[in-house]
């Protein structure tokens, strides 16, 4: 049976550093204008007292990618070990209807390769043994990255926040502290 994995992000915790986008950023050698992984930031309320949140997002390895099902050549495929979306450069086209299909705007087109990119969840370094690269970094360590059962065990099933698309679109595998 697959483990599905994912991530866990706590809004509580999160202070919009953008930490994580920099270092997904370096250790993808991404160019100016193409990120894996992103923080939105959102204002409520009016002077004296308005609030700010902070919301780190990636790839969301979805349930239902829309990703997957928007590619006409079947290069986003999930993986069957992990539930990881990943994209298949030997099919990939660059036509970019994953992204328009994506509601969180993952895969990135890459100029260089005339092709789509986005999070693999670092499988390189998760492969010896280590956390993806945006879990790492944070330094509120307010990311956490692994089986989504155990996760949701841990922070409930909540994926949805103010700002975002609704999760009944694509089950992420995501959990939102909110």
């Amino acid at each position: 049976m697959m483990t599905q994995l994912g991530f866990y992000i706590n809004v509580a915790e999160c202070v919009g550093c953008k930490t994580c986008t920099v270092a997904c950023k370096d250790k993808n050698d991404l160019e100016v204008g193409r990120n894996f992984r992103r923080v939105y930031d959102f204002e409520e309320g009016t002077f004296p007292k308005p609030s700010f949140s902070h919301v780190s997002l990636s790839c969301n390895h979805c349930e239902k990618p829309g990703c997957v099902q928007g590619c006409p050549t079947g290069a986003m495929y999930k993986r069957d070990e992990d539930g990881v979306v990943l994209v298949d450069h030997e099919k990939c086209i660059g036509c970019k209807y994953c992204v328009w299909n994506c509601p969180y705007g993952a895969p990135q087109f890459s100029e260089e390769l005339g092709k789509m990119t986005k999070c693999d969840t670092c499988l390189d370094l998760r492969e010896k043994g280590e956390e993806p690269a945006c879990v790492t970094s944070c330094i509120m360590r307010a990311i956490e990255f692994g089986p989504i059962d155990e996760l949701r065990k841990k922070y409930g099933n909540n994926a949805d926040i103010k700002g975002i698309p609704s999760s009944t679109i694509t089950k992420p595998n995501l959990i939102i502290n909110a």
